[in-house]
């Protein structure tokens, strides 16, 4: 065991549910990453592994941070294969394309600039929960008996760029030139999605598309409205047919419609799973508890089954897996395609897998503003202290009352299916919050949904102050 572990104390709460995240200098130092570098580098030689993919993304800490993750990896005897400054789904691309399935990523995602992290995948399987839990033992209560690695790995660089576009010019094919306009919120997609979409045939009009990981713009987020505003001008101000913006990562997907409709991430998925099925009749569609109603229907209505299932990123990405679906997608942005593709989330390719099927009509966003739509409420997040979220949901469990309703799902916190709609209360992994989010058909059903709610978490909670 190397002598970094003797002072390296790690924050606890950095190991998240389905990645490690901390600010920078404060919670994720560069002792704390080499540590962790090491520790993911035994767990994927105990799976056979001797050579991981380290790729960051645009943010100030990262050349560091991956750096020190580089150090930790090859301490433990495994080689590292450097990809630089790319997108996390060119990680995923590069763990198949050079045939090591494991690789890390140093991205803080959309957090903000002083946040940076990691998001891992270990023998082709993208670690959660426990696992994660586990690089934390290993670093806190270090075994010091155990044999020093009888080498030190190697280090070498590489560059993906033109086998990843190459990769996904070669799978979509556009039936006409498109005018579109990409935000990508100076994150890292901005070095990247330009040159794709025009490679696919796109004429491009670019905002934020400088790598600058103080974001100087927006918040590269475009699951928040007001991260989209530029993009609602420039179409407004511009030939440009269709917006797409992504998050700082690149691997979630915003979409705006000419109009400035902002297309959320489970009606993109009717219009995938509607395409998907057309090729696979019958096959399995994986959505989160967090996605519209509309989207069930939408998967049976065109011969699919429509399986729900726990929100996470890492959870459906294994549940893909088990099921061999060939396609999944949150309400978060991140959508999963196995049919011509790898099953890992992917913006970029989301996004040229949508132009592809819009490409075929005249009007694109006549066909996106087509797709079955309710009256809903973005995500609200209930506040709470550390730990009261799982309390509060356990006992929603065994004590809420639903008069009038259909359905109580608790695969993820309760969704509460109505006639006219559903209300949602989930815990979240990550924050101490409860996540909800609510839909109906019209105005006063939604306000009927949010009131049963509210007075069942008051009866178990009796300050809590709701979000609505």
């Amino acid at each position: 065991m190397p002598h970094y572990f003797k002072t390296t104390t790690p924050t606890p709460s950095i190991f998240k549910a389905y990645d490690i995240r901390g600010i920078v200098d404060k919670t994720l130092t560069v002792e704390v990453v080499r540590a962790i570098g090491y520790a993911l580098a035994e767990m994927a030689q105990a799976k056979g592994v001797h050579t991981m993919v380290v790729g960051r993304d645009g943010r100030l800490s990262g050349p560091e941070l991956a750096g020190a993750l580089a150090e930790g990896i090859m301490d433990a005897g495994v080689d590292v294969i450097d990809i630089g400054s790319v997108v996390t789904p060119m990680v995923y691309y590069a763990n198949f394309l050079l045939e090591t399935g494991t690789g890390v990523m140093v991205t803080g995602s959309h957090n903000p600039p002083e946040y940076n992290g990691l998001k891992m995948v270990i023998a082709g399987e993208a670690i959660h929960g426990d696992t994660i839990t586990s690089i934390y033992t290993r670093i806190a209560s270090p075994d010091f008996s155990a044999a020093q690695s009888p080498r030190r790995g190697s280090l070498r660089t590489q560059d993906v760029r033109h086998a990843y576009i190459d990769r996904i010019t070669s799978d979509v094919k556009l039936a006409r030139p498109m005018k579109i306009a990409i935000d990508a919120g100076n994150g890292a997609a901005g070095a990247y999605a330009p040159e794709l979409f025009r490679a696919l045939g796109c004429e491009v009009t670019e905002l934020f598309c400088e790598v600058d990981g103080t974001f100087p713009n927006h918040h590269p987020d475009p699951a928040h409205p007001e991260n989209l505003e530029d993009l609602q001008r420039c179409l407004r101000d511009t030939d440009a047919e269709l917006g797409l913006a992504f998050d700082g990562d690149g691997d979630r997907l915003g979409v705006v419609t000419k109009e400035g409709n902002i297309i959320y991430p489970d009606r993109q998925m009717m219009l995938f799973a509607q395409d998907v099925l057309s090729r696979n009749p019958g096959a399995q569609i994986i959505f989160d508890v967090k996605c519209s109603r509309h989207l069930a229907k939408h998967i049976r209505a065109h011969g699919g089954e429509a399986l729900m299932w726990r929100t996470g990123h890492s959870l459906v990405k294994a549940k893909l897996k088990e099921t061999g679906a060939p396609l999944a997608g949150e309400m978060s942005g991140h959508v999963f395609f196995k049919e011509r593709w790898y099953g890992f989330d992917d913006g970029l390719y989301t996004g040229a897998r949508l132009l592809e099927i819009l490409s075929r009509s005249a009007n694109p966003s006549a066909v996106l503003n087509a797709l079955p739509d309710s009256i809903c409420t973005p995500e609200l997040q209930l506040k709470l202290q550390e730990g009261e979220n799982f309390a509060l949901i356990d006992k929603l469990h065994q004590h809420a009352s639903f008069p009038g309703a259909e359905e109580i799902i608790t695969i993820d916190g309760l969704r509460v299916e109505y006639p006219d709609g559903f209300g949602l209360a989930r815990s979240s992994n990550t924050t101490p919050v409860i996540v909800m989010r609510f839909e109906a058909d019209n105005a006063e059903a939604l306000a009927r949904i949010q009131a049963e709610f509210k007075r069942e978490i008051l009866k178990q909670k009796a300050d809590a102050a709701l979000p609505y």
